[in-house]
């Protein structure tokens, strides 16, 4: 309660109210006096608060009650100036329409608040911890055998019959080698004994008519 403003900080009287003296009977001047406005700023707190964005649904049912309102206020009027009971009879039934219906959303409303700070107090079970991804290994070109490339399996894992795992990227199949390289390399009799020839180019090449 020591943090606490009247109506959020949103409206014009929000600090001047003596909120730091006594915060509680600010609090309860506040709803009893002020219930709209205290449900509205509540809703505005906590959606600039988790970054939450009103649903098109919520938005089709506050609109409907505004609606729903005006035209009740229209028919009041109309009641009014002209004098007629049954307009009057009219304007208190959308009245009575209009409390109800208003009522019924900031139920709505008060619910989803306290749902969104249950989940800001870790009622629903502790949040979901984005996992860091297992180390991953380069391979050399001084290796036999390349380390795994990629995840870990997971525990329990066993591939399916007829599985043939596939070579790693940037390697062509067959890779190791059957042998290392120092037993055989290169092939006997390479590169062969006249190679490259002695006397390069031979004799008459170019020809004599060839030009330069």
């Amino acid at each position: 309660m020591s943090r606490y403003t009247c109506c959020a900080g949103y409206m014009p009287c929000s600090g001047r109210c003596g909120e730091s003296k006594c915060p509680e009977f600010c609090l309860c001047t506040e709803v009893f006096l002020c219930f709209g406005n205290s449900v509205a700023s509540t809703r505005f707190l906590l959606q600039d608060e988790f970054n939450i964005q009103t649903t098109q649904c919520d938005n089709c049912i506050i609109g409907f009650m505004f609606c729903l309102q005006q035209i009740a206020c229209i028919f009041s009027i109309v009641a009014m100036i002209v004098g007629s009971e049954e307009i009057q009879e009219a304007s208190q039934l959308l009245s009575c329409l209009a409390d109800f219906v208003y009522c019924t959303v900031c139920a709505c409303m008060q619910t989803q608040h306290k749902i969104e700070m249950d989940k800001r107090d870790g009622k629903f079970g502790p949040q979901p911890a984005m996992a860091v991804p297992p180390v991953q290994q380069m391979s050399r070109i001084d290796q036999q055998v390349p380390p795994s490339v990629g995840y870990a399996p997971q525990p329990g894992y066993a591939p399916q019959p007829g599985y043939a795992p596939q070579p790693a990227y940037g390697q062509p199949y067959g890779y190791p080698p059957a042998a290392p390289p120092s037993q055989g390399y290169p092939a006997p009799g390479y590169p062969p004994a006249a190679y490259p020839p002695s006397s390069y180019p031979p004799p008459g090449y170019p020809p004599s008519g060839y030009p330069k």
